[in-house]
């Protein structure tokens, strides 16, 4: 599949950015979503499975594999956060649809970037009609286009119930595509991942029942203590991460096998050959270089399918998680920056997907949290550590 189908329409669809992969999504979606994110069986369904399907798509294409017709990060967060009920109801449609249908999950403000806990949209319960109301601006969100314009999909929406309780008040709601109130205002021009939809949505009294607020159906009466609105809250909505950042690190390390692998194909074409039974001291320079970068993306490859395995268990894996994250997101990044040095001049041209593949690269250090947020994780993890003691 990957090289079948996502490789012949990598450059097209990376210089026509925005425009539907009509005959990518329709495959997929005809053929290859079998055992695709939006199973009822969750995140704890053969989630290393998961995680090594994204690292084989996104060895043909990243961005692609972001517009597939999937329930995507928006059906993790149902799976971490939803209850059984909304599992159902809201994963159901990605099997049974008679049209490629998206999921998406809508976090990111201009002003809250990383700290989730800032978030500034806000939820006002209406206990007359029995309904959230939703008002805000999500910038950044991935598939937020066909989530949120094609009837089937869903959004699913951090919003706060209350600022004055800080990360207390964060929830998060599931809003159906084409809920009056939620408006599609634009698509981002980016350096890589071209391919994907990445979405600006404004909410405008967008309502929806209270049934959508996952974790459990909100009473009228606790409109008086929204922190316990919902039976997971914030700390449900951050499980969702536990499950989406193996999955960014497999996509990483899926395209930063892409790299790599050319680049030795091409090096063997040109005549030269790793020795990797040699002495590191009789070993030129390039072959070192060959050597750390395959050893490094090995190590992020078992770091991630480590943490998938925690949470295919039932284990508790944020640090995990985040560990498998930060270091294919930082290795992802190296690779594919030596890949085009390494290739001279060709590497950087657009004759090769090699400069599309260093493109797409960065993203993956950056989304479902930093490099940096990843790492203050692990320390705090590691050292026991309070956020409020290590920021």
């Amino acid at each position: 599949m990957a090289l079948e189908q996502m490789r012949p329409v990598s450059r097209r669809y990376d210089e026509d950015e925005h425009a539907l992969p009509t005959e990518w999504v329709d495959y997929y979606w005809q053929t290859g979503r079998k055992g695709a994110p939006g199973s009822l069986g969750g995140a704890t369904d053969g989630f290393v499975q998961v995680c090594i399907q994204a690292e084989e798509l996104c060895f043909g294409d990243a961005g692609l594999y972001l517009r597939m017709p999937t329930a995507a990060l928006g059906g993790s967060a149902v799976s971490a956060a939803g209850t059984p009920e909304q599992k159902e109801r809201f994963l159901r449609p990605f099997r049974e649809s008679p049209h490629p249908i998206w999921g998406a999950m809508a976090i990111t403000e201009a002003s809250a970037g990383s700290d989730s806990a800032a978030i500034q949209t806000s939820a006002r319960y209406d206990a007359e009609r029995d309904e959230w109301v939703l008002n805000g601006t999500k910038i950044f969100c991935t598939a937020g286009e066909g989530a949120s314009q094609i009837e089937g999909g869903f959004v699913v929406v951090w919003a706060t119930v209350d600022k004055t309780l800080g990360r207390g008040g964060i929830k998060s709601f599931v809003v159906p595509a084409k809920t009056p109130g939620m408006k599609l205002v634009g698509l981002e021009k980016k350096l890589g991942i071209r391919a994907s939809d990445t979405a600006t949505l404004v909410f405008e009294d967008c309502r929806v029942a209270s049934a959508n607020l996952l974790g459990g159906r909100a009473k009228a009466e606790k409109k008086a203590e929204p922190a316990r609105a919902g039976d997971k809250g914030f700390k449900g909505a951050m499980a969702t991460f536990d499950a989406s950042r193996p999955i960014v690190a497999a996509m990483a390390v899926g395209v930063g096998r892409a790299a790599l692998d050319f680049l030795v194909e091409e090096l063997a074409r040109q005549g030269v050959e790793i020795r990797y039974d040699s002495p590191p001291r009789s070993q030129t320079a390039l072959e070192r270089d060959v050597i750390d970068m395959q050893a490094e993306l090995q190590a992020a490859r078992l770091l991630t399918w480590r943490a998938a395995s925690m949470m295919n268990r039932g284990r508790p894996n944020s640090l995990e998680a985040s560990m498998a994250k930060a270091k294919a997101g930082l290795v992802v990044t190296k690779i594919t920056q030596k890949a085009v040095e390494l290739l001279g001049p060709p590497g950087y041209s657009k004759k090769l997907l090699v400069e599309k593949w260093m493109r797409d690269a960065k993203i993956n250090d950056i989304y479902e949290g930093t490099q940096q947020i990843n790492q203050l994780i692990v320390a705090r993890r590691i050292l026991e550590y309070s956020s409020s003691q290590l920021r």
